[in-house]
């Protein structure tokens, strides 16, 4: 089991129309990342300028955080928005 600091996390595009949902273990670099490809047409994220953090949760398990990406990304956009407000009730861009 790898233990450590991992973050599931859903990004939006500024008029948050998209959403794009992953795993990192280092969510500040991995926001970076996303930032700086803005625009970059291969990515789904930098296409759709998905850089804004709206959404995370954090496991200690690499295993745990990975079933729970997929978990999410099976999710419908509906329940991806469900999901959002349960934390995130304003949907507001979160800074780390």
């Amino acid at each position: 089991m790898s233990q450590g600091n991992y973050d599931v996390y859903i990004t939006t595009n500024p008029r948050k129309t998209v959403l794009y949902t992953g795993v990192t273990n280092d969510l500040k670099v991995r926001l970076k990342q996303h930032y700086l490809n803005r625009g970059n047409k291969k990515t789904f994220a930098g296409k759709y300028y998905c850089h804004k953090l709206i959404y995370h949760e954090h496991y200690t398990d690499i295993k745990q955080a990975i079933a729970r990406e997929k978990e999410i990304k099976d999710m419908s956009r509906e329940m991806k928005w469900e999901l959002i407000a349960s934390k995130n009730p304003y949907k507001n861009f979160l800074v780390i």
